[in-house]
């Protein structure tokens, strides 16, 4: 919802809903919910930054249960894709891609922390120049730190 405006400025950003029926989960849900917006903000920006003429901007959100202990939350852009060379840096503090002034580099690492130290889980990407990005959360459904 606070990125709506964004989704719908300059350009139409369609946003696929795949949500699967979940459990409960016990998490942080202030801290996931920054997370999301990370990579969602990332997504269209990738996307205002990409040249499809003929493509309809797309983010696609996918939930789904891997077992019965892990969920996986994968979002997807079909913008610009990020660079191999720079792959390895993505979640590094202060590793920025965007113009001097305009991000902090802060976004990605927060969120590689939320998730894997916070919550015991995993946070991974796929990406192809050109095609797009796909960020994958695997977060287990029963916390550690709720069961102390």
């Amino acid at each position: 919802m606070i990125l709506q405006n964004r989704l719908q400025q300059n350009l139409a950003i369609q946003v696929v809903k795949n949500y699967s029926d979940l459990p409960l989960i016990e998490c942080y849900p202030g801290q996931l919910n920054q997370v999301f917006m990370n990579i969602l903000a990332n997504a269209i920006d990738a996307l205002e930054s990409s040249k499809r003429e003929n493509q309809p901007r797309q983010i696609t959100i996918h939930t789904s249960r891997v077992d019965d202990q892990w969920v996986k939350i994968a979002i997807a852009d079909n913008g610009c894709g990020i660079s191999p060379s720079i792959q390895n840096q993505v979640f590094n503090p202060f590793f920025t891609t965007k113009p001097v002034g305009k991000g902090t580099g802060m976004g990605m690492a927060i969120s590689y922390q939320v998730i894997t130290e916070k919550h015991g889980g995993k946070l991974t990407f796929s990406s192809t120049v050109g095609t797009g990005t796909e960020f994958t959360i695997q977060i287990p459904i029963q916390q550690q730190a709720f069961s102390n």
